[in-house]
């Protein structure tokens, strides 16, 4: 057998065994009864020591160092594969499997241990679980890369080729000419006219309303579907599974609306994606930064356009007639754009999230460049607050609880957010080139921006970096200045 297929072979091995932990993981985080998880930490450490031992199986590693050193015999593709495989690899073998299962289980409890502590305001049950989880990944990259910084190996993860330098420099933009702009509208903006946000609507109509947008947005429902969450995800195996949830707040509607939105884009992506790539390692989407771009594409520029509204309101006004008696398609369209400083990541509007993300990112820098210990993490977050948004929480459960990210081992996937809702402005300029963006929108024509975003992004999955992407798609490099630019035109309209 050749070093090639037996490199296909073994990785349809791991992906059968990554499939069914991914199963059990939506069930987790959907419908699972609470009693279940121990039994269900125990199993999935079985399972986790057998796909472990299939990614660092003698057989697999022959297979992808053999391939690797002959580079230059393979397609461009197939080289671009084999250097993802090897880059994972080498952190795999260099883990200590009994850390490797120890690692999976603790991840596996703590973030229904976080859901707890975040539904009691319980800091204290907490932190002791995320400082494990903070030191296992300072010691995993240490094992596979002693040399370059904790953090931008983490980072680099989630954003292939992103470090500290260039995340400050990102971030340097926003905060010279993106953070007075914010200030600038939080304290002269003009009100609304009518507040009706934290009314109360009945979180089954809301339901409802989502279910609409499911087939607003084109979305397969053959190829996927949506449920409840505590919080908001996307899920995927393939193309032709793919799943998002939401979540309903009786005095918050645009949270279940927007998070849904938001989610479908995820999910849009990676129906869109080639099934070509399956079992290789270019499936599903190119990066987090560029997966963040198209679920703030859909959320933002569409979701919570006014042309968005013109075709959509009625519906809405037919689930709640009570609800939004008085309130105009202008206020209602004002509304889904409200600009304040408020405590939620996930409910900020869409000027202030970028400062949401700064203070998450400077967190995780301190605290793996050691200059910051978890019990120390409330009070900083609440410091930071107050530095960017002027606002101090009142309890852990709307500060430094308010994430999965952390309980799930997720550091260094924040920035992606940021840097998310920056390419999809650069993205969003080019469209506008193509596309009459608004009159589809208005005429309920997504299918149209679906196949845009299918054709020039979605298709490839990761067979483009995100550079390559964004170069390919736009002609430019990366510029965060289309992301100021965006912000400033739209909210200098509705508010000054």
């Amino acid at each position: 057998m050749d070093l090639m297929q037996q490199f296909r072979d073994m990785r349809k091995k791991q992906e059968a065994y990554s499939y069914v932990m991914s199963v059990v993981g939506w069930d987790s985080q959907t419908e699972a009864p609470r009693g279940t998880f121990p039994r269900r930490a125990d199993m999935l450490g079985l399972i986790s020591a057998e796909l472990f031992k299939l990614s660092t199986s003698q057989e697999y590693q022959d297979a992808v160092y053999g391939l690797f050193e002959r580079l230059d015999e393979l397609d461009d593709l197939s080289a671009r594969e084999i250097k993802r495989a090897k880059k994972e690899l080498d952190k795999v073998v260099k883990i200590p499997e009994n850390e490797y299962v120890e690692y999976g289980k603790l991840v596996n409890l703590s973030q229904r241990l976080w859901e707890d502590a975040k539904a009691n305001n319980d800091w204290d049950s907490f932190k002791g679980n995320l400082a494990k989880l903070i030191e296992f990944n300072r010691k995993f990259v240490k094992y596979y890369d002693p040399v370059s910084p904790a953090y931008n190996v983490l980072l680099d993860d989630f954003e292939e080729g992103m470090t500290m330098e260039l995340y400050d420099e990102f971030f340097g933009t926003l905060k010279r000419d993106l953070v007075p702009f914010v200030r600038q509208v939080l304290k002269e903006g003009k009100p609304l006219k009518n507040d009706f946000t934290l009314n109360s609507f009945d979180p089954e109509k809301q339901k409802e309303f989502c279910d609409y947008l499911i087939d607003v947005l084109d979305f397969n429902r053959d190829h996927g579907l949506m449920k409840e969450s505590v919080h908001p995800f996307t899920w995927n195996t393939h193309p032709s599974d793919v799943r998002f949830t939401t979540r309903y707040l009786e005095n918050f509607v645009f949270s279940s609306i927007f998070a849904a939105i938001h989610e479908l884009g995820h999910a849009t992506y990676e129906q869109q994606v080639d099934p070509k790539w399956t079992d290789t390692e270019l499936s599903g989407g190119a990066s987090m930064g560029v997966h963040e771009s198209q679920s703030r594409f859909y959320e933002n520029v569409l979701g919570r356009s006014k042309a968005f509204w013109e075709a959509h309101y009625p519906k809405f006004q037919e689930l709640f007639p009570e609800e939004t008696k008085g309130i105009s398609l202008d206020d209602f369209h004002r509304a889904t754009n409200k600009v304040e400083a408020s405590f939620i990541r996930v409910e900020a509007d869409e000027l202030t999230y970028p400062m949401h993300i700064m203070i998450r990112y400077e967190i995780e820098r301190m605290l793996f460049s050691d200059e910051l210990e978890v019990d120390q993490l409330p009070e900083v977050w609440n410091q930071k607050m107050v530095e960017y948004l002027g606002i101090e929480p009142k309890t852990d459960s709307e500060g430094v609880l308010q994430d999965v990210h952390w309980s799930a081992g997720l550091y260094g996937y924040f920035p992606t957010y940021a840097l998310g809702s920056a390419y999809a402005a650069q993205f969003y300029y080019k469209m506008k080139e193509d596309l009459d963006i608004d009159e589809l929108v208005r005429t309920n024509n997504i299918k149209a921006i679906n196949a845009w975003l299918q054709e020039h992004i979605h298709q490839y999955g990761k067979s483009k970096t995100p550079k390559e992407l964004l170069l390919d798609v736009t002609g430019e490099e990366f510029d965060p200045q289309y992301y100021v630019k965006y912000l400033k035109e739209k909210y200098s309209a509705l508010y000054l």
